[in-house]
């Protein structure tokens, strides 16, 4: 993990002892909430552990300064976006993280405490699933992992330390060196699947640039039988062996294409072979970090 106290915040939720923005509007609740739970962390970090106990006054007061500033941005967020929309205004949400990291739905234990997929948007804002127009997934165009889990393309030669060296492949908290592998098509079909995706974002196509060859894979072998969709249970996503499709590389550097018709035809027929495989349009294809490295379809 980041080991940024996401695990246990979320674990607080779940225990109904978290402690949430609103408190901070009642001082007296929120110091007498704080005392309760910090007495309870205490037991843990100085009988378990060893640690110091916190002081829950000191805590108080720091918190309660910065409620100054906090509280008058406080607001009903379901009913903000919900205003919105009937005003006939945009709302864009952003998933962090990807779905094989969600809480449900992802190679769990290796996730993250949330629901980064587009499911969590409802629950996370309080805007109902009908009032989504769009899923937008976004996707490298090879594929990375930061931390444990199984990963059925990693790729352990020098093409993976290329693309880690080239795509600047290292966690943004922690510095991590991620760990790289070819696209996995039997992996982004389960993410379509799971977040009702209605166009892709393919993003690094830059970073494939210089390779003799680029794969994808398009199913598993499973014990002896070919399986295109992603088994339950990290121990048989473990034994899965993938299957590729082979493509002809290309050399130009793609940093200064700015539309789909400048790109190397092999750059072209990679990324039609991911949207007829997958069956979802790929509106836009990224070259570069700027935000003019942008190709829209």
């Amino acid at each position: 993990t980041t080991k940024k106290g996401i695990g246990p915040a979320y674990g607080d939720k779940i225990a109904r002892s978290g402690l949430r923005m609103l408190d901070l509007t009642d001082p007296k609740s929120f110091h007498e909430k704080l005392r309760q739970v910090v007495e309870e962390k205490n037991l843990v970090i100085v009988r378990a552990y060893g640690g110091e106990p916190f002081d829950a006054d000191a805590i108080a007061d720091e918190y309660l300064t910065m409620a100054q500033r906090i509280t008058p941005l406080l607001t009903d967020a379901s009913l903000l976006i919900h205003r919105a929309l009937a005003d006939g205004q945009d709302v864009l949400f952003e998933g962090a993280q990807g779905t094989l990291l969600d809480i449900d739905h992802g190679t769990y234990p290796f996730v993250t405490s949330s629901s980064p997929g587009a499911g969590g948007v409802t629950s996370g804002s309080g805007v109902g699933p009908k009032a989504i127009d769009e899923v937008v997934g976004v996707s490298k165009a090879y594929i990375t992992r930061v931390g444990a889990g199984p990963f059925p393309t990693e790729l352990f030669d020098a093409i993976g330390d290329r693309l880690v060296d080239v795509g600047g492949e290292y966690g943004v908290v922690t510095g991590r060196r991620r760990r790289p592998g070819w696209l996995d098509l039997v992996l982004l079909r389960y993410a379509a699947r799971i977040n009702s995706l209605t166009s892709l974002f393919i993003t690094k196509l830059d970073v494939l640039s210089g390779l003799e060859e680029v794969k994808v894979a398009t199913s598993y072998d499973l014990d002896g039988d070919t399986t295109n969709e992603l088994p339950a249970g990290n121990d048989a996503i473990e034994r899965c062996v993938p299957r590729y499709e082979t493509f002809p590389g290309w050399d130009e550097d793609l940093g200064t294409v700015r539309s789909w018709n400048e790109l190397p035809v092999n750059a072209r027929t990679y990324i039609e072979f991911i949207e007829d495989t997958t069956g979802i349009p790929i509106r836009w294809v990224s070259v570069g970090a700027e935000r003019q490295q942008l190709l829209e379809r």
